[in-house]
């Protein structure tokens, strides 16, 4: 591969610029990185490389052949520190963000798919809810993150399975090459929303202590034209100006980490990740009944903790890791009549625990040839209850899951990659998870790279979705999926401009999908679809370099998904036969422009979805639907370096243009708004 990355810098570079570059290679290699590596930018003086941030960029490896991976620049990561992971995934990538509302449930999902189709890692356990199935990304703070990567479709098999759609990977690593470190975030924004983000570490080369906390809260009183009712006024129609009630928010928490590597072969971590939150439920748009009434509150209590210990060998590795999580959530609603104390109609408690384990071992059997094998063992235990209705579960549930891949480099400009996982559920053997992947190296001269995959995935009804009273469905059956996808990757540098393009296609048929829907006995109810069929494209492209003394990056995303329902006509009928699923928009796509100078940045983010439909029957016609918008944000901001003191202070706007706008039917969307932040920092 670097021979083909040398013929291909030959072939876009002068000589000059080429002996330049590949001094800066070689320094790199001295600091005894064995890889290939780009600079963010090429610039004619040398001088300026202590100024680039030099990032790995692997297209074509073995260990990767086939899949699809995106990583969240850390870029991008900085200036939303202020906001949850919902938010920038919304803005940043192709995953689509269903949210219920500034503050509130907020969930994601891959290619049309589900929610609970998406899979989510933290430091390698998984956070994905054993009640629910899924994730509400609201709740997971960006200050708290180091690096995200996505791996899109058939590639969440690496992780585990039952993602349908994909997986998201959040993980936390130490800086080995700071010793001390402190930082302080105030933010202020409208609504009256504050943020308060601290960052210290403390440490040397073989040992690393990390210390984060946050606290957010926000009134979340945003007014708004409430057009869900009509009033009539000197015989005309007018719509009451409204504020946003019952939706204020807090969230504090803190990120313990510690660090060991008592030599070149050990490395020893752990995490502890604890938070609480409250949150205000607010009632829908249309709801005209008395204040008092139909006030809802969520309170959740959450703990995760992570322990590893990975052993480095001459041609091989070995990783042992236990996890455990922990989750009380208290829901409740209530009513209150005159002259009385609030009487609940509803009062929720749930106890989520789950202890993880696992062993993984990788070894390298020759330079073109490299095994993995792992092995997972995941204990839920779920207890439920409604003090008012007397309804509830108490329910265990026992996984184990076994990995075996081969990644092999087949020819100069092939790679093989094969896959088999195999899980057992309660004692219940699910059938066999292939995955089979191939990259191609189109030419010797130009990196461009053909990707394609083909895997089967398989997932279990959640306990939700078979226990939940009243309503769950014992008689669930689980989902499985047929999948492929093919696509052509580069990453190159043209002149001083560094390029990575990439479009991918797929196809996803999922049989027996599962699925909530009102039932003739009152009440929700899970059933299974006999077939969904997801098929679409991807595309990524992104631009970065200097024009003169100005350092820009132009990055953006487009999706195009069809997820049809090709359930039994006799049960759902002939209008939502062949139709789009509910909340799933054809086409999205986001821009980010970002420009930098002398430590002053400006960035405009764009991101678009659509219209999505509500009902089964894609009418339009009716008042449920969500129309489609288009959002636009702007930030500003400045740095200053004082020797080892940094500052900094930002500006943004949010929805710039006053779009009026929903993500859920009858649930409003704040206006234009702002934020300012202000942070300083020591770094030794």
């Amino acid at each position: 591969m670097r021979n083909n990355i040398k013929h291909t810098l030959l072939s876009q570079l002068s000589v000059n610029r080429f002996l330049r570059l590949l001094m800066f290679v070689m320094c790199v290699a001295a600091a005894g990185k064995d890889s290939q590596v780009w600079s963010q930018s090429l610039r004619d003086t040398i001088i300026e490389l202590d100024e680039v941030q030099v990032r790995a960029r692997h297209i074509f490896e073995k260990e990767t052949a086939g899949m699809k991976q995106t990583e969240v620049d850390s870029l991008v990561i900085s200036q939303k520190l202020h906001m949850s992971l919902a938010d920038l995934l919304s803005e940043n990538t192709p995953v689509y963000i269903k949210s219920h509302g500034r503050g509130a449930l907020a969930t994601a999902s891959f290619r049309g798919t589900a929610p609970s189709h998406t899979r989510v890692n933290w430091n390698g356990i998984s956070i994905n809810s054993p009640m629910l199935g899924m994730v509400d990304f609201s709740l997971l703070p960006l200050s708290i993150i180091d690096d995200i990567t996505l791996k899109h479709g058939n590639a969440s098999v690496m992780d585990q399975s039952g993602g349908l759609g994909g997986s998201i990977n959040i993980t936390n690593r130490a800086d080995w090459q700071s010793t001390r470190q402190l930082s302080f975030t105030q933010s202020v924004g409208s609504f009256s929303t504050y943020d308060q983000i601290l960052k210290a570490s403390l440490g040397n080369r073989q040992i690393q202590w990390r210390s984060h906390m946050y606290y957010n809260r926000s009134e979340n009183d945003y007014t708004f034209i409430n057009r869900a009712i009509a009033r009539m006024e000197d015989g005309e129609i007018t719509h009451p100006l409204d504020t946003n009630k019952h939706a204020d928010y807090s969230r504090y928490g803190t990120l313990q980490e510690l660090y060991w590597q008592p030599s070149s072969r050990h490395m020893f971590s752990f995490h502890w990740w604890g938070q609480w939150a409250e949150r205000g439920i607010p009632r829908v748009i249309s709801f005209e009944g008395a204040e008092n009434a139909n006030v809802s509150n969520q309170q959740e209590d959450d703990h995760k903790a992570v322990a590893r210990w990975r052993w480095y060998g001459e041609n091989g590795n070995l990783t042992i890791r236990s996890g455990f999580a922990s989750k009380q959530l208290d829901y409740s609603l209530t009513n209150q009549i005159s002259g009385s104390d609030p009487l609940p109609a509803i009062h929720s408690v749930s106890n989520q625990q789950s202890f993880m384990q696992h062993a993984g071992y990788q070894r390298e059997l020759s330079p073109r040839l490299s095994l993995q094998a792992s092995v997972d063992m995941n204990h839920h235990m779920v207890d439920t209850h409604d003090s008012v209705s007397n309804t509830g579960y108490d329910i265990r549930r026992r996984d184990l899951s076994s990995l075996l891949a081969l990644q092999a480099g087949v020819h100069d400009r092939a790679n093989v990659h094969v896959m088999v996982r195999q899980d057992l559920t309660d004692g219940s053997l699910s059938p066999i998870i292939p995955f089979v992947g191939m990259d191609f190296l189109l030419s010797d001269d130009i990196p461009l790279v053909f990707k394609a995959n083909v895997a089967r995935n398989y997932r279990n009804p959640s306990l939700n979705d078979l226990y939940w009273q009243p309503g769950g469905n014992p008689e669930l059956k689980p989902e499985e999926g047929f999948s492929l996808e093919g696509g052509i990757e580069g990453d190159f540098v043209i002149d001083d401009a560094r390029v990575n393009s990439e479009i991918t296609f797929y196809r996803s048929d999922i049989n027996d999908w599962i699925l909530w829907a009102p039932s003739f006995k009152g009440y929700w109810e899970p059933q299974n679809i006999k077939r969904v069929l997801s098929q679409g494209v991807e595309a990524h492209s992104s631009v970065s370099g200097y024009a003169g003394r100005i350092n820009y990056r132009l990055a953006g995303t487009y999706t195009f998904t069809r997820a049809l329902n090709y359930g039994d006509p006799l049960v759902w009928g002939d209008d939502s036969h062949g139709k789009q699923l509910v909340f799933t928009p054809v086409h999205s796509g986001n821009l980010m422009v970002t420009l930098q100078h002398k430590g002053i940045s400006l960035t405009w983010q764009y991101n678009s979805h659509s219209e999505q439909h509500t009902t089964s029957s894609n009418d339009l016609n009716s008042r449920n639907w969500l129309y489609p918008y288009h959002m636009n944000d702007l930030s500003m901001s400045k740095r200053w370096q004082f020797n080892q003191w940094n500052a900094e202070v930002a500006f943004k706007a949010y929805n710039l243009f006053n779009e009026t706008y929903h993500t859920i039917l009858l649930r409003p969307m704040p206006g234009r708004n702002y934020m300012i932040s202000v942070k300083a920092g020591i770094r030794r």
